[in-house]
């Protein structure tokens, strides 16, 4: 069998997302089950891993055994056998290091959101076609177990007309004061590319277009819940991003969607967040894992009485998918794709300039809550 080597900058393993997701759960476990297998082929991969902490970093490649490390973003972009640059940072640094890993020549996998304006999204993306790149972004959500129940059912047609979509995302981040906050601090300072707006609107924006339909308007409230919070070295701080944002989202064809995300709530749902959709001959509720579906013919026939408790469990009304596949981890599942694009060298479905729909969804929901109104998509000059 032929093998391939492909050596892959990865940038920012050191924070939460691009370690546990990204490093350890993704490309180590490629590495180590010997690659990905393409056609007749193999293709290897061999991490480099950069980030500003040589200890963290010396420690984490010996731990891991992976022999190339650096603190020097532009001695790794150097090495020619690294065609690969993968970059999980904070957002505010983001742009500049993908702008100069497409100058050495790199292919381009990378976190969301892809920049902190659109304006800077765009020019990633003008810089990736003009230097002949292949990019993605990351669309982990899409391969959740429940996510893909609940995009089987769109295909089959299980939902007739859909009519509506509502989503609850969130769970309480404690502030850091008495109790260590379960997310790094700068997620909630806008100076370091912090919010739940420009954190989540990406998510929720290529959930909605490749399971329902593109978004066309939105309508948005972004609010700090919780002003004061404390990061990793105990110290306070002011929080100048949004922590929780209650979104309208009118897609074409009629559908609306309204999205709750927040960090300031506490879980009163099977899962961490769940999407409710109603259709004309059915509606379903999917998670991250499972999917529970209530058909037209099963529909109960309720009767509002606030005079008397109801006699009706509703959750029992619904029946849960059951799962016809094994659901790989949704990050390795995208890289193994991305990994099979850049050997074919053809275009990744979810590139750079998706990533832009993404935070055109963003602008145009935080220019909603801020000027209290609702904001076609694409047109917010208006």
């Amino acid at each position: 069998m032929p093998v391939r080597t492909v050596k892959i900058i990865m940038n920012g393993v050191t924070g939460r997302m691009g370690y546990r997701q990204h490093l350890v759960r993704s490309i180590l476990p490629i590495r180590d089950e010997g690659g990905v297998v393409v056609g007749d082929d193999l293709i290897r991969v061999q991490p480099v891993l950069v980030g500003r902490n040589a200890d963290k970093l010396g420690r984490l490649a010996e731990r891991h055994g992976v022999a190339e490390w650096t603190t020097d973003l532009d001695l790794a972009l150097s090495d020619p056998d690294a065609t690969i640059y993968f970059d999980a940072q904070v957002t505010s640094r983001r742009n500049a290091a993908i702008l100069a890993a497409l100058e050495a020549g790199k292919h381009i996998f990378t976190e969301k959101p892809i920049a902190n304006s659109v304006d800077d999204g765009e020019k990633l993306v003008a810089a990736a076609e003009q230097a002949g790149a292949i990019t993605g972004v990351v669309h982990d959500k899409l391969y959740l177990p429940g996510l893909v129940k609940l995009k089987r059912l769109v295909d089959l047609g299980f939902f007739g007309r859909i009519l509506s979509i509502r989503g609850e995302f969130g769970y309480w981040v404690f502030e850091g004061d008495v109790i260590e906050a379960q997310r790094p601090s700068w997620n909630y300072r806008a100076e370091d590319g912090g919010g739940m707006v420009l954190d989540m609107f990406c998510h929720w924006n290529y959930v909605l277009e490749n399971l329902f339909a593109p978004v066309e308007a939105v309508t948005a409230k972004a609010v700090t819940h919780l002003p004061e919070r404390w990061d990793e070295q105990g110290h306070p701080f002011t929080a100048t991003a949004d922590d929780a944002a209650y979104g309208i989202f009118e897609l074409s064809g009629g559908i609306i969607a309204q999205i709750n995300s927040s960090w300031a709530v506490r879980v009163d749902r099977g899962e961490l967040v769940e999407f409710q959709v109603d259709g004309t001959h059915g509606s379903a509720v999917a998670g991250l894992f499972g999917c529970r579906i209530q058909p037209r013919v099963q529909t109960p026939k309720p009767v509002w009485n606030p005079d008397l408790p109801t006699d009706q469990d509703f959750r029992a009304q619904w029946e849960q998918m059951p799962d016809l596949e094994e659901y790989p981890n949704g990050f390795r599942a995208q890289w193994e794709q991305f990994l099979r694009d850049v050997d074919a060298g053809r275009p990744h479905r979810y590139d750079l300039a998706a990533g832009v729909r993404g935070l055109r969804l963003v602008e145009a929901g935080l220019r909603s809550s801020a000027e209290g109104r609702r904001v076609v998509i694409g047109d917010q000059a208006r």
